[in-house]
């Protein structure tokens, strides 16, 4: 059940009300996109969320609600606008409310361990998703073996490759350099293609902006006419090079794999050039974190890791996702 000390929590909400951090009231939202509520002795659960622009942080939030109000917890979501700092500010913030666990989809893995700490030492509940906190503050981690799944992309690509007749696939990457997660993404889908006899021959930095990424793909198609290959690491990354192929007229001359499935990505399946996605189920992950606080507020020991598994989305199993991504 929830903490019973409850003494400071108006004075906090009102200030950080008036300050425009966070927004009250479960169902409703204000201009940054945050939700949450007065719970009275239900769990209270802050979600520090990194935007609100993303469909997969929308598909995560969904899930998050929905749990929540399965499970009777007054969740509040947090959206940082990208902004590291402010994710570290919003953890403090549902500290000195007194809430009841915090739900963490940190943009920097290393910069947010000293808040998670502050807020595991002052009794709160500590859940990451979706990026790895390897902290000993962290109870419960919920998400994808991102370094798996990259593995897993670049074992389709091996043998679609081979499938193609292409013993020497030249592959050009759309990566987001800011990113942890995007890295490792990046880094074993390398290692695995590399393994198998493919070539990087450049990598560019979209910046986790789809107005970034696009130029930087045009860049990277207008640089590499030789290539065959672009694999794309985020959902930004994989919009701007679905952008930039069409923008390019090169989809008779490079296919794309990437991440993150969008209706942009969707049409470049059904036009043929875009080969596989790895789609991964943030409805699942926000919906999974929720619970998990709810239980360890209660009492439960920690479960540590749950997995999310991922699938690789084609032309052949395409159909299912196409309402969500209307």
């Amino acid at each position: 059940m929830a903490r019973s000390t409850r003494l400071i929590r108006l004075t906090a909400a009102t200030t950080i009300l008036a300050t425009g951090l966070l927004a009250a009231a479960c169902g409703g939202s204000d201009d940054s996109g945050s939700s949450g509520g007065s719970g009275g002795d239900r769990p209270r659960v802050g979600l520090v969320q990194i935007n609100q622009q993303a469909i997969f942080f929308n598909e995560m939030n969904a899930g998050a609600q929905q749990a929540a109000k399965e499970a009777n917890v007054d969740l509040t979501i947090f959206n940082a606008n990208d902004d590291p700092a402010k994710q570290n500010e919003a953890i403090d913030n549902f500290v000195q409310q007194q809430f009841d666990a915090v739900i963490v989809v940190a943009i920097d893995v290393e910069g947010i361990k000293p808040a998670v700490k502050i807020a595991k030492d002052a009794g709160l509940k500590v859940v990451a998703v979706d990026a790895i906190v390897d902290s000993p503050a962290v109870d419960t981690q919920v998400g994808v073996d991102n370094a798996a799944a990259a593995q897993q992309a670049g074992d389709f690509v091996n043998k679609w490759a081979q499938a193609q007749g292409l013993t020497a696939p030249k592959i050009g990457v759309v990566g987001a350099l800011n990113s942890f997660i995007q890295n490792i993404r990046k880094d074993d889908f390398n290692k695995t293609v590399e393994g198998a006899g493919a070539k990087i021959v450049q990598t560019v930095d979209g910046q986790n902006k789809q107005e970034a990424a696009m130029t930087a793909a045009e860049n990277l198609l207008t640089s590499r006419s030789d290539m065959n290959i672009v694999y794309a690491t985020g959902e930004p990354a994989l919009l701007g090079t679905v952008a930039a192929v069409k923008s390019q007229n090169a989809a008779d001359r490079v296919k794309v794999f990437g991440w993150d499935l969008t209706k942009e990505a969707i049409n470049g399946i059904d036009e043929g050039f875009v080969a596989g996605v790895v789609q991964q189920d943030p409805k699942t992950e926000g919906y999974e974190a929720v619970k998990e606080a709810k239980a360890l507020v209660g009492g439960a020991q920690a479960k540590k890791k749950i997995d999310v598994p991922v699938t690789i989305v084609t032309k052949d199993n395409v159909d299912p996702y196409r309402a969500t991504f209307k």
